[in-house]
């Protein structure tokens, strides 16, 4: 196969590369949310259909699947108006990324999220309402202009003096931007989707709105039952306990969002006490195979209410 062949080959190439990465990106966005639950339905009865009319020579019935296409193009982009106004929002964060993140920020003015995990669940364990909402790639600076601006370094005493009632700016969410508190007492989206309109209260509500028009994690802190709830991408996970697995879960998530801040260094006592704990553990002898669980051996259930799974806290206060 000579130069000139493979020439007329490369757009061939390419633009099946370009489909192949459209099509992999879309399902890989798309995979475990309602859209895609809806696209991949959508999908596989346009598929049988095309393929029964055109094995049947059925032309008439081919011209209406054609046109119930395009009618189908525009209507997903207004049912899945939040989706897609993410994913675009997405591709402008990494267009026009912040690069001044780092500039003039001591490294000792940033929390780390161990220090922020341990943070909320104090609030979760005085059973103190919290929504805390960490930035990634979209910037929430539109959301920080409806609150009260701080720039202040994060403490567990600022968060206390925030969120504990009747202080004038516990009614509201927090945003936190690369490792400090930007701002307080701020407005966010409450989801609109009605299936959640009973099973959650404005807290938990106003969490799942935010991480569905943006790619922020959103905390929320329940004050009634006192546990911890994760906002990301419409989905909300909740925690039900103030177990360390849960704890650890929790850190996974903010360590995710906040992968530029360094993490706390442990020191060598630390790191000699998890070791003896360790060796111990696998040094006991096995518990027997049946009989109940106790509450330290028990398995820690976690409830996920995605697209309006009602799993609780039907009564919350505002934000």
């Amino acid at each position: 196969m000579d130069w000139q062949t493979i020439s007329t080959k490369i757009p061939d190439i390419v633009q099946i590369a370009i489909l192949y990465y459209a099509i992999y990106a879309i399902l890989k966005a798309a995979r475990g949310s309602r859209f895609g639950q809806v696209l991949m339905g959508t999908g596989i009865i346009f598929t049988l259909l095309i393929a029964f009319t055109y094995l049947f020579n059925f032309d008439v019935l081919a011209h209406i699947v054609k046109v119930l296409l395009g009618y189908l193009a525009l209507s997903t982009v207004v049912i899945f108006q939040p989706e897609i106004r993410r994913v675009l929002a997405t591709i402008g964060a990494l267009l026009f990324a912040d690069n001044r993140r780092d500039l003039g920020i001591a490294a000792s003015g940033r929390v780390t999220p161990e220090d922020l995990v341990t943070y909320i669940f104090k609030l979760a364990r005085a059973r103190t309402g919290a929504l805390i909402a960490i930035e990634r790639g979209i910037s929430l600076r539109g959301i920080e202009t409806t609150g009260v601006a701080l720039d202040a370094i994060i403490s567990n005493e600022l968060l206390f003096s925030i969120f504990t009632e009747p202080m004038p700016l516990h009614d509201g969410g927090a945003i936190i931007r690369h490792g400090r508190l930007a701002a307080a007492h701020c407005l966010f989206p409450v989801s609109s989707n009605t299936e959640r309109l009973f099973a959650s209260g404005m807290r938990h509500r106003a969490a799942v709105g935010l991480s569905e028009e943006t790619d922020a994690l959103v905390i929320a802190v329940s004050e009634e039952r006192g546990r911890v709830s994760i906002a990301h991408n419409g989905r909300l996970l909740r925690y039900p306990d103030l177990s360390e697995d849960s704890r650890k879960a929790v850190l996974r998530w903010v360590r995710k969002a906040m992968p530029q801040q360094k993490t706390a260094m442990e020191t060598i006592a630390a790191w000699l006490r998890r070791r003896r704990a360790r060796l111990a553990r696998f040094a006991a002898p096995a518990a027997p195979a049946e009989g109940p669980l106790s509450p330290d051996t028990a398995p820690i259930p976690m409830r996920s209410d995605v697209d309006g799974e009602a799993t609780g806290d039907k009564k919350e206060s505002s934000l």
